[in-house]
């Protein structure tokens, strides 16, 4: 299936990242484009950059605006924002769901975004809560097609270093073994697998919401090939 143009917001982070080479592999997609706050080092020519603040409603729909596919990988930690929870909530929770909004306003039928396992608007937990509400809009966007990816803990190499995360990750990796049935779903996942996930989501021809945890990341990804 032939995708003229994938956007991708949050290409600098470990999803993106995997994303963007990816993308840069498949014949299936032409145009690859990157709306980022700031500029890119490397350009390839399939590429386009779109460098826009994402509080500029105009700039960033018209950043979004001939979209065939937006896979959406933006976040942020409580240590980048300093514990301000409004701006975690703008990153967040803003910047993806205006992504929506502006896919369905300029025809965009396809949605693809790293949500997180216990994502639930109704949690009590900050992040959790605010992952759900996210889906939520999302949801009820009215895109054609939404994929919503719920990983547990990402494996693979991040340009940041986060505090505690490569002991945590070499901690799920022992344990995964361990986690069985309705459990699997707290398993770490590798993000290449999750980013491949996204990309074979993206050429379905389907209509709908579709939210994939752990077995069904790895099922969409078909992580034989790596």
């Amino acid at each position: 299936m032939q995708i003229n143009t994938a956007t991708i917001i949050g290409s600098s982070g470990m999803i993106g990242s995997y994303l963007f080479n990816l993308l840069l592999q498949d014949k299936s997609f032409e145009t690859i484009r990157l709306v980022v706050r700031h500029n890119v080092s490397k350009y390839t020519p399939n590429m386009e950059v779109k460098l826009i603040d994402f509080e500029d409603g105009e700039a960033f729909k018209n950043a979004i605006a001939g979209s065939d596919v937006v896979f959406c990988c933006i976040g942020t930690t409580q240590k980048n924002v300093k514990g301000n929870k409004n701006l975690y909530r703008k990153i967040d929770h803003d910047i993806p769901v205006n992504a929506a909004r502006y896919c369905k306003e300029t025809h965009c039928e396809k949605f693809a975004i790293v949500s997180a396992v216990g994502a639930n608007s109704k949690s009590r937990n900050f992040y959790l809560r605010l992952k759900g509400e996210v889906e939520d809009a999302i949801k009820a966007s009215g895109i054609k097609a939404v994929h919503i990816m719920q990983p547990s803990m990402l494996l693979g190499f991040r340009n940041e270093k986060r505090r505690g995360e490569s002991f945590l990750q070499g901690i799920m990796k022992f344990f995964s073994f361990a986690l069985v049935g309705k459990g699997q779903k707290y398993k770490s996942i590798h993000g290449k697998v999750l980013a491949q996930a996204m990309v074979n989501a993206a050429k379905k021809n389907v209509e709908g919401n579709f939210t994939y945890q752990y077995n069904d990341i790895v099922q969409l990804a078909n992580p034989s090939q790596y």
